[in-house]
Parts: structure tokens; C-alpha cells; sequence
């Protein structure tokens, strides 16, 4: 049987990133109001947006009827559902956390190699890397804008209006067009297939917008693709 001591949320994206959440209380409720047992600051996140409970030995979590949804697993939360072992809970796309119901799990973590992001900038230069190859010729301005913007947002989702404020800012008075944001969007991500074509980094989220999805690997594998271990 799980145990229920050493069960928790840990605050796997988000400004508090490695977080943990004790559930030793029958209700822990999430959201934007500084009330909530977790609060995320952030207005993505409705007052009360979801909760975890305590159900005979099992732990469920239910939207609270929130404006930009709860996420299971990457599906939407509909009604009030059981919780497993290593179960991630999304708020709005913006915050992830995961559910550790077993005191197994801890170890698993560590017996993994250490794991860091693939593609990253260096801001003085503007450049793009994967591993130890970089994007050749660079990045337009707009495009690298864009993928600052998505960097920053650490994988919550950035609207078409905070796109066009970043990319755009001397003219996102006057209007930028929808199809000048998707065919930024569409440049982009055939400028990040040179580097690394069978990972997708720009999600479009329908409704939402867009977010950064970065390739994970074991340090050890962060080599140029030629290179043989």
C-alpha cells in the first residue's frame, strides 16, 4: 500500500521550481488567491483553480471550475479523478506538478544521469545550440525574439499578444497581422529543424497560443551529432 506519510506535490515548472507540498491534510486547494494552500501568482491561474483531496486511501484532484482548465497527463481534467504515482497535474499550462504517492519513488530520481536542456541561447552572441552545434547563419531579430520569449516563459504558454509586445514593440500600436505571427511561427520552427529535425520545440496551444518545448537528454549525450561516444 502506498505510503501516505511521504506522499506530496512537487512544483516541477513554475517561478519555485523543486517545491515540495506535504499532503498530511485532507485538502490541499491551488490557485491565484494567496488564501490557497498553493498559491501561484500568476493570472493564467484562476483563485481557486483546483484542488487535492483525500478519499479513503486513494488521493483525487478536481478542477475547480477554473478558466484555463486543469491538465492530467496532458488531457483535460473532467470530474473528480483518482491520482498515481508520478501523475502530472498542469494549471492552466503554466504550472506543472507532480504527484509522488510512494516512498519508492524518491529513488528513482537519482539513479537517473542528470539530465539538461538541449537547446539553449547565448544572448551576447545570439546564438542558437543544440548540444555543441549552433544555428548557421543566426536567427533573425524577430525570430530570435521569439524564441527568447518562449525560453522565458519556462513552458507556459505565451499568448499572440505578448508575442507581438516582445517581437514587435515599435509597432504593436499600429497592428501586427495574424498571418505575419504565424509565418514567424512557421519560420522558426524550420530554422530549429536544421539543428535538430526529429524534436517539435514550438507547440501551437489552440485558444492560447504558443509554448517552448525543450529535449531533454543525460548530460553525457549532449555531444554533436557525428561524434561517437
Amino acid at each position: 500500500m502506498p505510503n501516505r506519510e511521504n506522499a506530496m506535490l512537487i512544483l516541477q515548472r513554475g517561478n519555485q521550481t523543486g517545491r515540495s507540498y506535504p499532503l498530511d491534510q485532507p485538502e490541499l486547494v491551488i490557485g491565484r488567491s494567496p488564501d490557497c494552500d498553493i498559491f501561484l501568482d500568476d493570472r493564467q491561474v484562476s483563485r481557486r483553480h483546483a484542488r487535492v483531496f483525500r478519499e479513503g486511501d486513494r488521493f483525487m484532484v478536481e478542477d475547480l471550475g477554473s478558466k484555463n482548465s486543469t491538465h492530467l497527463n496532458g488531457r483535460d481534467l473532467e470530474g473528480v479523478t483518482p491520482l498515481q504515482d508520478g501523475d502530472e497535474i498542469q494549471i492552466a499550462l503554466r504550472f506543472k506538478l507532480a504527484f509522488v504517492d510512494a516512498e519508492q519513488t524518491a529513488p528513482l530520481v537519482f539513479d537517473q544521469p542528470p539530465l539538461a536542456p538541449v537547446l539553449h541561447l547565448e544572448p551576447d552572441t545570439r546564438q542558437v545550440l543544440v548540444g555543441e552545434r549552433s544555428l548557421n547563419p543566426p536567427l533573425s531579430l524577430p525570430q530570435y525574439r521569439l524564441l527568447e520569449l518562449l525560453l522565458q516563459a519556462a513552458g507556459g504558454v505565451v499568448s499572440r499578444e505578448e508575442v507581438i509586445h516582445y517581437v514587435w514593440p515599435e509597432d504593436a500600436e499600429e497592428g501586427i497581422s495574424e498571418q505575419a505571427i504565424d509565418a514567424l511561427v512557421r519560420r522558426l520552427r524550420e530554422r530549429l529543424a536544421e539543428l535538430d529535425p526529429g524534436h517539435a520545440y514550438v507547440l501551437t496551444v489552440r485558444g492560447h497560443g504558443f509554448r517552448f518545448q525543450n529535449r531533454e537528454a543525460a548530460s553525457d549525450q549532449l555531444r554533436p551529432a557525428n561524434v561517437k561516444p
